[in-house]
């Protein structure tokens, strides 16, 4: 059964960012128990800025220390707390990829990483590009992935994980990103894909921003008399592979869409979990190539790429031949 998406995606904007500091502000007036670090990224006007300053006894700023953040975290966490902890995402895997690994993963404990500014996002250029983040985070043991497909699902996302088991790392863009769903009357289960359009041609298996992306693609693909079904695939670990396997067996050919390094995040999921399923399906990934992207708006990067809704499009007719 699909779910009911959007209808003008161009006008219907929101930040998560913004949106996950408001949740956290009603879970804290709810009463619920949790921690909250920073490194020196939260702006007093934001949100979560205002957060910080209606509940300092439970909000910490490091500094720009992400390494040390995610220690602390991870301390706070060992001392019996949930905690959220966001990171500029260029710093997180790479700088703190040791704590993650030894201290928030080996042992085990509920600290919810918010990784901002994924892919192109951040506008910083080719190093404070985001993009091999989900590979690192794949193999390491423990950590669940979530990327959410926009605003509001992301705060579905935190209020979900203070009842959800060990570390997690939540994967978010850098600003206004369009709506995906028109309202929250939806089924939403961290490690469960999202049917958001029927297709019985191909799939289009988007994560994040992606997913948007897939169903613009999915709408201009239909004018042509190719109906593609898209799935948001919000959880990267653990991975839907129920999902992954009707389709593949129901459509016959599934394409990936990812704001990532085309090595291993979303694509080589699908194709570990295709590859070992013996499952007769034709597959390609649409994702940035293995190289340190061109500087340019993400949006014209996305372009560049053919990683925007025309140019998957493309792409997916001139496969499908």
């Amino acid at each position: 059964m699909t779910t009911r998406v959007t209808l003008n995606f161009d006008e219907i904007l929101s930040s998560a960012r913004e949106v996950y500091g408001t949740e956290l502000r009603k879970m804290a007036e709810e009463g619920l128990e949790f921690a909250f670090t920073c490194s020196d990224n939260v702006a007093p006007s934001s949100t979560v800025g205002k957060f910080m300053a209606d509940y300092p006894d439970r909000c910490f700023n490091v500094g720009i220390a992400e390494a040390n953040q995610v220690g602390v975290s991870a301390g706070l966490a060992l001392s019996g707390k949930v905690v959220f902890s966001q990171v500029f995402g260029p710093f997180l895997p790479l700088r703190a990829a040791d704590q993650i690994h030894a201290d928030i993963a080996y042992n085990d404990v509920p600290v919810r990483l918010i990784g901002t500014h994924a892919g192109v996002t951040s506008g910083g250029g080719p190093t404070h590009n985001v993009i091999a983040d989900l590979a690192f985070y794949r193999a390491v043991p423990n950590l669940t992935i979530v990327c959410p497909a926009d605003a509001n699902q992301c705060a579905r996302v935190v209020r979900e994980s203070m009842v959800y088991p060990g570390p997690m790392v939540i994967r978010i863009a850098r600003g206004a990103e369009p709506d995906v769903y028109a309202d929250n009357d939806y089924e939403f289960k961290i490690g469960k894909a999202i049917k958001v359009k029927e297709g019985t041609d191909l799939t289009l298996i988007g994560t994040g921003s992606s997913v948007y992306w897939s169903f613009k693609a999915a709408e201009e693909l239909a004018k042509q008399g190719i109906h593609a079904r898209v799935l948001d695939m919000h959880t990267i670990k653990p991975f839907d592979e129920e999902a992954v396997l009707q389709a593949a067996s129901e459509t016959g050919c599934i394409v990936t869409v990812e704001d990532h390094s085309i090595n291993g995040g979303l694509g080589g999921a699908v194709a570990e979990l295709i590859a070992e399923s013996s499952i007769p399906c034709r597959f390609k990934r649409i994702a940035l190539p293995d190289e340190f992207c061109v500087l340019g708006e993400p949006d014209e990067v996305y372009r560049y790429y053919g990683m925007a809704p025309e140019g998957i499009a493309e792409t997916v007719k001139d496969f499908l031949k």
